[in-house]
């Protein structure tokens, strides 16, 4: 038996790879299904079977093309009605792999049709569960999200059958039992998942709030829904395309191989209201760029911040990428359904540097100049971190103003003030900026490195608060 955890950092994604006698399934694969048939060539062995726990909301399954290619038997849980063939698995069905058994266990409520599948290995022993979004490590799914597509599904609802799955058919099971989640820290499917991506079942126990034995149904509901932030307005479109199937990756690569010179690039633009996206560095996007263009950087949480932010999951893209990485950058953003990029600047910024056309910059200082400015004039700060990072600790008198809510924090803004920016990092704080600047508003200055250096300079004022773990009176396991 081989078992391989395939991780994505970009979408904090973990799918799964497991062989058995020449026999593999895949579970919850990745769009780009190439890597799961290469190493089944590699193992001389043939996909049997593709599970998924549950339609996905975070980002775009290869099920379906993945079935294509390879003949394997699509599996959902119960209640699952997908738009293409697929087997639908009773509670406790055995599925026979080479030499060991995986066993569908219903586990309601992230979703309904949500369903953690258990790995047991040739002597008939517990051996791994894959939990999808029903039990993360150090956490549990959001329980919001089917409510999305179903009305008759409020967040008390399905947190009640939560509390009754994990109760039911994930806490009797061994304690050396493997978890292995869908997810980890960065996902927006939970409030506090560990950086870790795999553990034991009994160390959970232990750890994990979520599987305190003492806890009431009532008290697990009001724990599991409080502070829950609204989802990426991408999260119902993806469960939608999980749901009736969607083009081949092979077709959107295709379709998006347009290399444009500056001048048709400004064209096409004009023609097709396309957003220009530049994906380079922050830094080197923050010395010059195309104006009206934004940046969200390829090397960090690009995908999820991708779906955040631009709202229309069918939006017309023109990719600003360093040559050589448009298509991986096509890729990712076809990981979270955003399948219509009609193509890019060919030989990237350079191009345009090149053919003298106007470009734009944005003042970016670092933490040292950022706490000078603090002290000697009466700029204001903007920390566009998310609200619980903001009250765990922050630069005195620095307004809050979440990258994530950027069409509220916006309204804080006034166009004649000028502002020092400043996120965790400097990603983040950077495309708060390039968005702005894209709607007029130039008086905006980056803070490189972000409050994570900000907080270490001598002189500097931090307020701090609690965590939120803290505040909750519980240990948080990451």
């Amino acid at each position: 038996m081989k078992i391989e955890q395939i991780y994505t950092g970009c979408l904090a994604q973990g799918a799964y790879y497991i062989e058995s006698n020449g026999e593999v399934a895949i579970i919850d694969p990745l769009r780009e299904t190439q890597t799961y048939i290469d190493q089944a060539t590699k193992d001389q062995a043939i996909i049997k079977y593709i599970f998924e726990t549950h339609f996905h909301a975070d980002f775009v399954s290869g099920h379906v093309d993945l079935a294509n290619k390879t003949g394997a038997m699509i599996v959902y849980g119960p209640t699952a009605e997908p738009n293409f063939k697929a087997h639908i698995a009773t509670d406790n069905e055995v599925f026979q792999l080479g030499d060991v058994t995986i066993t569908a266990l219903h586990t309601p409520g992230h979703t309904m049709e949500s369903t953690t599948y258990l790995l047991k290995d040739e002597n008939g022993k517990q051996y791994a569960i894959f939990s999808g979004d029903t039990l993360f490590i150090g956490d549990v799914g959001r329980p919001d999200l089917a409510q999305k597509l179903n009305s008759e599904l409020t967040q008390d609802k399905l947190a009640g059958l939560m509390y009754d799955s994990l109760h039911t058919k994930i806490m009797p099971l061994d304690n050396d039992v493997i978890v292995y989640p869908a997810h980890g820290a960065g996902s927006a499917c939970g409030k506090n998942m560990s950086k870790e991506t795999s553990d034991t079942l009994g160390h959970q126990k232990e750890v994990n709030y979520a599987l305190n034995p003492s806890m009431t149904k009532e008290e697990f509901i009001k724990e599991l829904t409080s502070g829950l932030l609204p989802p990426p307005f991408y999260f119902p479109e993806n469960v939608m395309m999980n749901k009736m199937g969607v083009e081949s990756l092979d077709v959107i690569k295709e379709r998006a191989a347009h290399a444009f010179s500056p001048d048709e690039l400004i064209q096409v633009a004009e023609e097709t209201s396309a957003i220009i996206l530049d994906v380079r560095d922050p830094q080197i996007y923050a010395q010059g760029f195309i104006p009206g263009s934004i940046n969200i950087g390829i090397n960090g949480g690009f995908a999820p911040w991708v779906g955040t932010l631009i709202t229309d999951i069918k939006q017309p893209i023109l990719l600003i990428a360093e040559t050589g990485t448009e298509e991986e950058t096509i890729i990712r953003l076809a990981r979270v359904g955003y399948d219509n990029v009609i193509g890019y600047l060919n030989n990237g910024f350079q191009s345009w540097l090149d053919a003298e056309k106007d470009f734009e910059e944005i003042v970016s200082i670092s933490p040292e100049e950022f706490v000078e400015l603090v002290d000697e004039t009466e700029l204001k700060v903007l920390d566009v971190r998310k609200p619980g990072e903001y009250s765990t600790s922050h630069v005195e008198n620095a307004i809050s103003a979440p990258l994530d809510f950027i069409n509220e924090s916006m309204k804080l803004i006034d166009p004649e003030e000028t502002y020092l920016v400043h996120c965790a990092g400097g990603y983040r704080s950077m495309i708060f900026t390039s968005i702005l600047r894209a709607r007029g508003y130039e008086n905006l200055i980056d803070v490189a490195g972000g409050f994570g250096k900000i907080k270490n300079i001598d002189g500097v004022k931090i307020v701090e608060g609690q965590t939120p773990c803290e505040l909750k009176n519980k240990s948080c396991s990451n």
